[in-house]
C-alpha cells in the first residue's frame, strides 16, 4: 500500500471512530440539560476530526451530529412548529459547526498549532449556537416571542433567545472545548508521531 493509500485509510478509520464517539456522546448527553435543550458534548470529538483529518471530516461529523439531534427528540419543541424549517436549522447548524472548525484550524495551523486548536475550539460552538439562532429568527420568531412572553421577558425576546434559549448551554459546550483543547492538540501530535 503506498503512503497516500495509507493516509487516507487512516483518515477514513479515524474518521469513522469519531462518527461513533459523536453518536454516542449525542445520546449519552441528553439527560444533561440546563434549559429545553441538552448539552452538546460532541463539538470536542468534531473539533478534533477537523484538525486530524480536515474540512470535510469535520463537516460531516457535524451533520452526524445534527441528524442524531433529530433523532433523539431534542429538536421536537422546534419539529412541531416548523419541520423543514427544524430539519435544515439543525442539519445545517451541526455541518457547519465542523465545516467552520476545520476551515479555522487550516488556516491557523501553519502558524501556530495551539492557536489553531484553541480558535476551532471556539469557532464551533459559535457557529452551532450562531446559525441556530439564525434559524430560530427566520423560521420560529413567532412562536419564540410567545415562549418568551409566557416566561416573562415581556416583548424582549432577543434576551429570551440569549438568556433562555442559549445562554446556559452556550457558556458550558464553549468551556468544554476550551478546557479541552490541549487535549486535541496532545492527540494530534500523538497521531501525527504515529
Amino acid at each position: 500500500m503506498n503512503s497516500s493509500n495509507s493516509q487516507l485509510t487512516k483518515k477514513l478509520v479515524i474518521t469513522a471512530m469519531l462518527t461513533a464517539l459523536v453518536v454516542i456522546l449525542q445520546f449519552a448527553s441528553m439527560n444533561l440539560r440546563f434549559s429545553m435543550f441538552s448539552i452538546t458534548l460532541t463539538l470536542v470529538p468534531i473539533v478534533l476530526g477537523a484538525a486530524l483529518c480536515g474540512v470535510s471530516a469535520g463537516a460531516w461529523l457535524g451533520f452526524v451530529f445534527g441528524v442524531i439531534v433529530l433523532l433523539t427528540g431534542d429538536a421536537a419543541a422546534f419539529l412541531a412548529v416548523n419541520i423543514p424549517g427544524t430539519i435544515i436549522t439543525v442539519l445545517v447548524k451541526g455541518t457547519a459547526c465542523g465545516l467552520f472548525a476545520g476551515l479555522v484550524y487550516k488556516a491557523l495551523s501553519r502558524l501556530n498549532k495551539y492557536l489553531a486548536v484553541a480558535a476551532a475550539a471556539l469557532a464551533s460552538p459559535i457557529a452551532n449556537t450562531g446559525i441556530f439562532l439564525i434559524g430560530c429568527k427566520i423560521f420560529f420568531m413567532p412562536t419564540i416571542t410567545e415562549w418568551a412572553l409566557g416566561l416573562g421577558f415581556g416583548d424582549n425576546v432577543g434576551k429570551y433567545m440569549i438568556v433562555g434559549l442559549v445562554g446556559i448551554n452556550f457558556l458550558i459546550e464553549l468551556g468544554i472545548n476550551v478546557v479541552l483543547s490541549p487535549v486535541i492538540v496532545r492527540l494530534i501530535n500523538i497521531r501525527n508521531n504515529y
